[in-house]
């Protein structure tokens, strides 16, 4: 029986090689419905593994991946999100040769209760930068806007869980500081968040509970002001 019954996701005893290079070492991890959830550590600690492992892009090697209570351990990708995952990559995917409009169209549906809450009207409202790029090429935006786009696509999907890797790397801070609104939007929406990002300040502004990974292995997971109050944790994993 699950331990948390009301999990969107909920990974038990996770290991996940690439090839004879063990990455996750037994990681136990959930997601609450409507819980926003840091995921932290270094690179190379597991944390883009994790994502992909949950997604099933990466087949586990051990352990179980339940998704809202059913196994889906190595399920294909296609299969997990249609249970209400949207995945965000690092590097992003966008289709490149589609318009703005096209990408953000071509992915409109309802959620897996029927919800349409975010709409074409309402994703163009939340990113106006969009708005004013609706025949551009994907290829054509900025770095910031094609995080910008890849956000509005996977909200067009209406998820019940929205999964962020390195959400604002590599963006202006102007950018940032606007993917970062969008993401406190997003969290109000009522749409669960898994976000990774070097920025534990920014992340921690607005995540219910955090998890540092080292090596594969959760060596931290609580609260936004348990993690504030150990200043010798930070400086040691995520180096502050």
């Amino acid at each position: 029986m699950s331990a948390l019954t009301n999990a969107l996701v909920e990974a038990t005893g996770l290991h996940t090689h690439y090839g004879a290079s063990h990455i996750l070492r037994g990681i136990h991890f959930t997601v609450g419905q409507g819980q926003t959830i840091g995921l932290m550590g270094r690179n190379g600690m597991g944390k883009s593994t994790l994502l992909k492992s949950i997604m099933g892009i990466v087949k586990p090697s051990g352990g179980q991946v339940h998704v809202k209570g059913r196994d889906m351990t190595g399920a294909p990708t296609f299969e997990i999100a249609r249970m209400g995952l949207a995945y965000v990559p690092e590097g992003r995917g966008i289709f490149g040769n589609l318009s703005v409009r096209e990408n953000l169209v071509m992915s409109a549906r309802a959620g897996t209760k029927g919800q349409r809450d975010w709409t074409y009207d309402r994703v163009l409202e939340t990113f106006p930068r969009l708005a004013e790029r609706l025949n551009h090429g994907g290829q054509q935006l900025s770095g910031g806007e094609q995080q910008m786009l890849t956000i509005g696509r996977a909200l067009m999907t209406n998820p019940d869980l929205l999964i962020l890797d390195e959400a604002t790397e590599g963006l202006a801070p102007l950018i940032a500081r606007e993917i970062w609104r969008i993401c406190g939007l997003i969290r109000e929406s009522g749409i669960s968040s898994i976000i990774v990002d070097k920025n534990w300040k920014h992340v921690t502004q607005i995540t219910d509970r955090n998890v540092i990974l080292v090596k594969g292995e959760v060596v931290f997971e609580g609260s936004s002001e348990e993690l504030l109050s150990k200043p010798e944790l930070l400086e040691q994993h995520l180096g502050v």
